[in-house]
């Protein structure tokens, strides 16, 4: 992986350093905050309420900076399906919502309600809440300092992105799949590889579309001199850095095979995404795969786990 790629956006005006090096894992300040919120989950059980969170003015600003630059963004780089499902999903404009908010606009569209994660899940919990219709979410807010990207899933990732996914009934149900697959697996090894495939398609997918813009970095299995493909992925849709940047990744069109044996790593800029061809595609593609998905997958495929990078 190169340098550039290896490195996080730490400043408004896009610098790359280090992980350690951003301000939301060096102000002190900051991740007092940050872990005081995150402690609210500690014994938390899935499906029990979330507790209320009273965000401060400055929170509130920074969703409202997020939420304007998002709405052109998702007007330029999201495929039909996410928009779509945004004017749906539970977005308010001027404020933070509570995740009690946030369940109550989706579980009557897809049956999903957010869940509360006071920061990463291990892969077995997470993946197969979603089977019954729960998603892992934080309450926190990123640093106000670098507002367009985080480092780690915030509750503007969560909500931007996941949100939107499970107002849509066809989105929801991939999340679905992905908690069947996991809770029939026992082996940690079993899981990261599961992690995989959801990592590169309902966190950083993308998909062709009709019209789609010219310029983008074309790789194996791209059309020649087609634009790039437009973003469907949770993680794309609640970054507006990573939006502005999809012209700059090598687009691979979607294998699940070559999704399997790719290793990610969570922080910083993706260099590698894959490309369904439409939201069809994308669905026959997971089921034809996860049907048959067991801890002995690994095995057959040849592949030798290495968990996903999360610094």
């Amino acid at each position: 992986m190169s340098h550039v790629w290896s490195r996080t956006p730490v400043t408004r005006e896009g610098r790359l350093g280090t992980a350690a090096q951003h301000p939301g894992r060096s102000d002190s300040l900051y991740l007092k905050r940050r872990n005081a919120i995150a402690r609210l989950a500690r014994g938390h059980r899935v499906g029990e309420p979330s507790p209320a969170v009273e965000y401060t003015e400055a929170e509130h600003a920074t969703w409202r900076t997020v939420h304007g630059a998002l709405a052109g963004a998702h007007r330029a780089y999201a495929c039909r399906e996410v928009l779509d499902a945004a004017e749906a999903a539970p977005i308010p404009a001027d404020h933070v919502p509570q995740h009690a908010e946030v369940s109550e606009r989706l579980k009557p569209l897809t049956g999903f309600e957010f869940t509360l994660a006071g920061g990463f899940v291990e892969n077995r919990r997470f993946l197969g809440a979603m089977e019954n219709g729960y998603f892992h979410a934080v309450q926190f807010v990123r640093h106000p300092s670098v507002p367009l990207y985080t480092p780690e899933p915030d509750v503007i990732h969560d909500v931007f992105g996941h949100g939107i996914h499970l107002a849509s009934p066809r989105f929801a149900e991939l999340y679905r799949l992905f908690g069947r697959t996991a809770m029939r697996l026992d082996t940690p090894e079993a899981l990261d590889l599961l992690s995989r495939v959801y990592w590169f398609t309902l966190e950083f997918g993308v998909m062709a579309e009709a019209g789609s813009r010219a310029g983008s970095r074309t790789g194996p299995g791209s059309e020649p001199g087609a634009g790039p493909p437009k973003a469907y992925g949770a993680a794309l849709l609640s970054s507006y850095g990573e939006l502005a940047r999809l012209d700059r990744c090598e687009i691979r069109e979607l294998d699940v095979h070559a999704v399997v044996a790719t290793p990610y790593r969570v922080s910083g800029y993706q260099p590698v995404l894959f490309s369904a061809r439409c939201l069809n595609h994308l669905t026959d593609s997971l089921a034809g795969f996860l049907a048959d998905f067991d801890d002995d997958t690994g095995g057959r495929l040849g592949l030798r786990p290495v968990p996903g990078n999360r610094s």
